[in-house]
C-alpha cells in the first residue's frame, strides 16, 4: 500500500472485535496491512473473526480475553508479545449496550457490571500494553467511546452508558497526556447511531428510531465501515500529531 495509511509489519489488538463494529475495525486493520489480535470474551467468536481474516490471506490471531479483568488484559498483551514481539496499535472496542433503564430502575450489579466493560476495560488493556509500547519507542492505542459520552441520548434513558463512555474520553485524555513523551498516541472515536444489529434493535422501538433520524442532519444511520475508517486513520501516522483527540464520527447528530 506505502503511504502514511499503511499498517504493513504493525501488530494490532482489537478487542470485542468478533462482531459489529469491532469485525469491521479489524478487517479495517488487516487490510492495510497490520497483522490483528481478535480479542473476545467468547472464544468461539473470535475464532470465527480470525478465520475469516486468515481466509483473505491475512495474519491474524483470536485470543479468549475478559477485558473487565486486569490479569486476562495483561495474558492478552503477554500471548500477542509472545506469537508477534510486539504490539503497536490498541483499539479499546469492547463494550455492554446500555440498560436502557431509568436510573431508579437499574440495578447495582448492572450499573457495576457496565462500568467494568465499558471503563474499566479500557484501562486495564491500556495499561497492560502500554509497558511493551513504551520499550519498542512508541504506539497508538484508539478508544471507541461515543457521542453518548458528550450528549444525553434521547429518548432512551441510559445513564449507566452515557457514564461509562464520558469516562472513556476524559481516560483518553489522560492517558494522552502521561504517554506523550513516551511515544504512546491515545486518542478516542465517538460513534453516533450505527446500523449494528444492536441499534437497530433499539430503532425498532416505539418513537426511537424515527427521533434519532429526525436530530440527525445526514438522516441516516452510519456505518460499521465508517467508524472503521475514522479507527484506521488514528492508528496510522496519517495522524500523527492527534494525541488526546476525540473523532466524533455521528452524522451531525451532535451539532444541535
Amino acid at each position: 500500500m506505502g503511504g502514511p495509511f499503511d499498517l504493513a509489519d504493525r501488530v494490532a489488538i482489537v478487542t470485542g472485535a468478533g462482531r459489529g463494529i469491532g469485525r469491521e475495525i479489524a478487517r479495517a486493520l488487516s487490510e492495510a496491512g497490520a497483522r490483528v489480535v481478535v480479542a473476545e470474551i467468547d472464544g468461539q467468536t473470535a475464532a470465527d473473526a480470525a478465520s475469516e481474516l486468515s481466509t483473505a490471506g491475512r495474519t491474524a490471531l483470536a485470543l479468549e480475553v475478559d477485558v473487565a479483568e486486569l490479569e486476562s488484559a495483561q495474558k492478552m498483551a503477554a500471548e500477542t508479545l509472545a506469537a508477534f514481539g510486539r504490539i503497536d496499535i490498541l483499539v479499546n472496542n469492547a463494550a455492554l449496550a446500555p440498560a436502557n433503564k431509568p436510573l431508579l430502575e437499574d440495578t447495582p450489579e448492572s450499573w457495576t457490571r457496565l462500568l467494568k466493560v465499558n471503563l474499566d476495560g479500557v484501562m486495564w488493556c491500556s495499561r497492560a500494553v502500554a509497558p511493551a509500547m513504551i520499550r519498542q519507542g512508541g504506539g497508538a492505542i484508539v478508544n471507541i467511546a461515543s457521542m453518548s459520552g458528550i450528549i444525553v441520548n434521547h429518548p432512551q434513558p441510559q445513564a449507566d452508558y452515557n457514564a461509562s463512555k464520558a469516562g472513556v474520553i476524559h481516560l483518553t485524555k489522560s492517558l494522552a497526556s502521561e504517554w506523550a513523551e513516551q511515544g504512546i498516541r491515545v486518542n478516542a472515536v465517538s460513534p453516533g447511531y450505527i446500523g449494528t444489529e444492536m441499534t437497530k434493535k433499539g430503532s425498532a422501538r416505539p418513537g426511537w428510531g424515527d427521533t434519532w433520524l429526525a436530530m440527525t442532519p445526514m438522516k441516516r444511520m452510519g456505518t460499521p465501515r465508517e467508524v472503521a475508517n475514522a479507527v484506521w486513520f488514528l492508528a496510522s501516522d496519517a495522524a500523527s500529531f492527534c494525541n488526546g483527540t476525540n473523532l466524533v464520527v455521528d452524522g451531525g447528530f451532535t451539532i444541535w
